[in-house]
């Protein structure tokens, strides 16, 4: 593996080591791809994650940092540590200054919307303005380890037209908590609210803007009303370019145009094989996708920000 950037494996660590923020804006404009890095918050501690986005904070190539929203491990030992996302992001805001942030993405179904506005307006302005809003169905049957989350806390797992109709009526929600300035009334299938109301709002104006992640016609269909920008992940990036191609289409039954939504998309890195991330991220940036998110594995290598830039940023650009 070439690497102008020393690249060691350390061990997990169970303390923490001991900028002016920048302001988002709803929709995002983007010249040129923009860079991140996902730290998905199982099998390590708060240290791990925390040295990590720290170290990524002061690397200007790197513009965001995510989380991912899961109550159980997915991955490695199912008993295993695991952090839960919006708790973890607010600490990571009011430790770091520059990135955005966010969880890729938090899942629909374990929040219920209000309180889900609530808890992300909280972080934008712990974070003076850096939020960017994922959201998403929630779990599939794919990975199966993701079902244990929701019996082992008490949580429904409603069908999928069901959890599809919520995300729509949630997207809406939220917005109107973040933008009214009275209380208000819902009577929807899925939110029944009396009064709700957000104060303080977001430090973003009008609201932060919203990612919404999936891959399905009916959840696209939600993205193409709602979403300032869209992620999917990149492991297949011919479906990733036919996805993005329905969702043009979508865009335009709905008189949207296509354009006004960012192409996101997650790439797992590997740390020995760093070339067959580079022709991804390759192929993702000639096809459209220019919101670039890259999903590094624990157990994370000192200075791995350092060498995300050397070996996979720079090296795009």
């Amino acid at each position: 593996m070439r690497s102008d950037v020393p690249l060691v494996m350390v061990p997990q660590r169970s303390e923490p080591d001991a900028g002016t923020p920048t302001k988002g804006t709803t929709m995002p404009h983007i010249n040129g791809p923009r860079f991140g890095i996902a730290t998905a918050q199982q099998q390590v501690c708060y240290g791990d994650v925390l040295r990590v986005w720290r170290e990524a904070d002061t690397i200007p190539e790197i513009e965001h940092a995510w989380l991912f929203d899961h109550l159980l491990p997915i991955g490695g030992d199912p008993n295993g540590p695991i952090l839960e996302g919006w708790t973890l992001l607010s600490a990571l805001a009011a430790q770091t200054e520059r990135l955005r942030l966010g969880l890729l993405v938090t899942s629909n179904r374990f929040r219920p919307p209000a309180m889900l506005a609530k808890i992300a307006a909280t972080v934008d302005i712990v974070s003076d303005g850096r939020l960017g809003f994922g959201i998403g169905v929630g779990s599939r049957p794919n990975p199966p380890a993701a079902w244990r989350e929701y019996p082992a806390h008490g949580l429904p797992f409603h069908d999928f037209t069901h959890a599809v109709g919520s995300l729509a009526e949630a997207c809406t929600v939220i917005r109107r908590l973040w933008t009214e300035d009275e209380p208000f009334d819902i009577d929807g299938t899925y939110v029944q609210l009396t009064g709700a109301f957000c104060n303080p709002k977001p430090v973003q104006r009008p609201r932060p803007p919203i990612m919404i992640g999936g891959r399905t016609t009916a959840t696209l269909r939600v993205v193409a009303e709602h979403a300032d920008l869209w992620n999917i992940p990149g492991a297949d990036l011919d479906e990733c370019i036919q996805r993005s191609a329905l969702l043009d289409r979508l865009c335009a039954e709905i008189g949207r145009d296509p354009a006004s939504i960012t192409r996101s998309i997650h790439l797992r890195v590997s740390y020995d094989d760093a070339d067959t991330t580079r022709d991804a991220i390759t192929k993702a940036i000639d096809t459209g996708f220019q919101h670039i998110i890259f999903g590094l594995p624990a157990p994370y290598p000192e200075n791995v920000a350092r060498w995300i830039t050397s070996e996979l940023i720079n090296d795009s650009t």
